[in-house]
């Protein structure tokens, strides 16, 4: 089953902003939800269409690199580590499905040393990986069955 909502908190995890600057971006209008019970939501047209807004994209361009730039600064690492970067060309539908799997891929994963952001535009979704080698290797093998 698809995921309606996303809370601010996964919204964060997507775009690699705080929930503070989140709340900033609400308050400017770059970003729409909505509020139930207290808890902010997003639909996926509304997160599609922030991460797509010509204010926020270079914020999240550079939060996106970090990853992969702290991936390789970190010479000590404790355990077996991958970290991956690929390109794909979806509809609406599959943009959905790939970031509601993702997203739900590294808040189940249990360790906080997996990090996955995504980068749309248009057609075109980048997603990048990185955690522990038995987590990629499964999240990736998962995406493409």
């Amino acid at each position: 089953m698809e995921k309606e909502f996303y809370t601010i908190n996964e919204l964060a995890e997507i775009t690699g902003f705080t929930t503070r600057s989140l709340r900033n971006f609400i308050q400017m209008g770059h970003l729409e939800g909505e509020k139930v019970d207290g808890i902010w939501q997003f639909s996926a047209e509304q997160i599609g269409s922030f991460i797509e807004n010509p204010n926020v994209a270079p914020g999240i361009k550079s939060k996106n690199n970090s990853v992969v730039y702290d991936f390789m600064a970190d010479a000590n690492k404790k355990e077996n580590q991958l970290c991956c970067i690929f390109d794909l060309i979806l509809s609406a539908d599959e943009r959905k499905e790939c970031s509601d799997y993702f997203c739900k891929a590294v808040n189940n994963c249990g360790n906080k040393s997996a990090k996955m952001k995504l980068e749309m535009k248009g057609e075109n979704v980048r997603v990048i990986l990185s955690g522990p080698e038995d987590f990629v290797k499964d999240t990736i093998d998962g995406w493409y069955k």
